[in-house]
């Protein structure tokens, strides 16, 4: 990941945990062929309105200190997973089922995964 993406994974973790998201894991795929992005940000939130409390955190601070919008929001409707596209990242929030469901982290085994520990 070069120091641009790095500093937008940061202050995505840090929204995310401004409103307790959890199992925080980043997926570095910068080396993976075929790759959509060269970075996921993956989390959980208990139920669909924290959920959507996660994917506004993540939204408001980038936009409001990093002059920065998504190319694309997916899910907000139902909250069950809502997929945010910053080209570079893309920040996935979900329920525990559909996180468990979806196992993103095994679909993309080959890249780098980071654990961030939740905070207490």
């Amino acid at each position: 990941m070069n120091a641009e993406t790095e500093k937008l994974v940061s202050i995505i973790v840090d929204a995310i945990q401004d409103k307790k998201g959890t199992g925080i894991v980043v997926a570095d795929l910068s080396t993976v062929d075929g790759a959509v992005c060269p970075c996921f940000v993956i989390c959980q939130g208990n139920t669909p309105i924290q959920v959507e409390a996660i994917a506004r955190s993540v939204g408001d601070r980038l936009r409001e200190g990093e002059h920065v919008k998504p190319i694309a929001v997916e899910g907000l409707r139902n909250a069950r997973w809502v997929a945010i596209d910053y080209v570079d990242v893309m920040v996935h929030i979900f329920v525990p089922a559909e996180r468990a469901f979806y196992n993103l982290e095994n679909l993309w085994a080959d890249a780098q995964l980071i654990q961030v520990p939740d905070l207490d």
